[in-house]
């Protein structure tokens, strides 16, 4: 048998829709999310190995372009016809092809490329941060985000954070409410915890930038010590950053490593939100993080709320930066009812553990997964309701 006929070739793609319950409320000023939606991506090779991605959005359309519909749709009509027969150890140049024929979808692009880095390192039998050039850290500082919008839960649950030393950095979503009332939130939180933690916002491009010249100084009297994306534009954010004593980061506005550079070339935040999803991929992101790195711009590991796939794809990539001044906020898995992991990832002692296995170093919990199929719940739902004699 020659060389070309033994080698392994993908023989289906596989995708699913899981939607499971948040523990409480998520508001943002773009949306309030009362449930997450996972798309999980199987890609079956003839060799028998079985590499797993995730594509995930956050309050369905309302953050960004692509919907977790859109993502299966992507990857199931356009993505797999030309996967299908390919070698599945050929990462790079599949994911070149597939950039050349499927514009933007960065979301669906990333949980292809996270289902065959997967596989390609667990035949190589090592954890998929090899691939990446090997792990600089074993574990990762992990922020929690109080988002219920109600000052007093928001300060009793970052006292159950602090006494169980899960997580003593805090991220507060803020801007649906004027700039003065968001600003006497975050006071208050801060004065609860004092130096037991650090406290941060998030206004997801809510605020003008007259909004956020008032924002700004006020939060940083109140002790708060960065400020993620407030206004929308580059433009805007290059004239905030470094006008006031409070850092500010770019989120939204790092969509891929192009938008990085002119971001770092008008030197327009002081962090950068590094999110594997939205910056289209996990080499993607590495290239990012180099940007920021070569820039003198600091680093923070940013989330679209993932569920237990998507974290520990992105722990393992960032697992290899060498630095994460902001620590990650790789709480996905946390703000969900149910875990799907068989073994869940461990957080302790404020951060979070990379795992050590092959490939992501976790394995689905197949019953899980079953249960919280959209379209098996779809068809429970119609099977009671239905009427008899239907």
């Amino acid at each position: 048998m020659d060389s070309v006929s033994a080698s392994p070739r993908i023989e289906r793609v596989e995708t699913l829709v899981l939607d499971i319950p948040t523990i409480r409320p998520h508001r943002l000023s773009v949306a309030t999310m009362h449930a997450q939606t996972l798309v999980l991506v199987r890609i079956h090779s003839s060799d028998g190995v079985v590499g797993t991605g995730e594509g995930t959005t956050i309050g369905g359309m309302s953050y960004g372009p692509e919907s977790p519909e859109g993502i299966k749709l992507t990857i199931d009509t356009y993505i797999a016809p030309q996967l299908v027969g390919a070698d599945p150890r050929a990462v790079r140049p599949l994911m070149a092809k597939l950039a050349k024929t499927v514009k933007g979808n960065h979301f669906a692009k990333c949980a292809v490329e996270t289902a065959l880095l997967d596989a390609h390192a667990r035949r190589l039998d090592v954890p998929m941060s090899e691939l990446f050039g090997g792990r600089m850290h074993d574990r990762l500082p992990v922020a929690w985000t109080l988002a219920s919008g109600d000052t007093a839960k928001d300060i009793a649950e970052a006292e159950a954070m602090l006494d169980a030393r899960r997580h003593n950095v805090f991220k507060l979503k803020i801007g649906l409410r004027s700039v003065a009332e968001d600003v006497a939130h975050v006071a208050a939180i801060k004065r609860a915890v004092g130096d037991r933690a650090s406290v941060r916002v998030d206004v997801n491009m809510a605020w003008s930038e007259r909004d956020a010249h008032h924002g700004l100084p006020a939060l940083a009297d109140a002790g708060c010590d960065l400020v993620e994306q407030p206004t929308r534009t580059m433009a805007s954010l290059a004239r905030l950053t470094g006008r006031y004593p409070i850092a500010v980061m770019a989120d939204e506005s790092v969509q891929d490593p192009d938008t990085a550079f002119l971001l770092a070339q008008a030197r327009a935040a002081d962090v950068f939100a590094v999110k594997t999803e939205q910056a289209g991929g996990l080499f993607a992101a590495q290239r990012v993080g180099a940007i920021a790195d070569a820039a003198g711009i600091e680093l923070y590991g940013g989330t679209m709320l993932e569920g237990g796939i998507g974290t520990a794809s992105a722990v393992q990539v960032f697992s290899t930066f060498a630095r994460l001044q902001w620590g990650t906020e790789f709480f996905g898995p946390l703000l969900l009812t149910e875990e799907i992991l068989a073994t869940p990832l461990q957080y302790r002692d404020f951060h979070v553990s990379v795992p050590t296995g092959p490939g992501l170093g976790v394995e689905l919990d197949e019953e899980r997964v079953q249960f919280f199929r959209r379209d098996v719940q779809r068809n429970a739902s119609v099977a009671i309701t239905a009427p008899t004699g239907a």
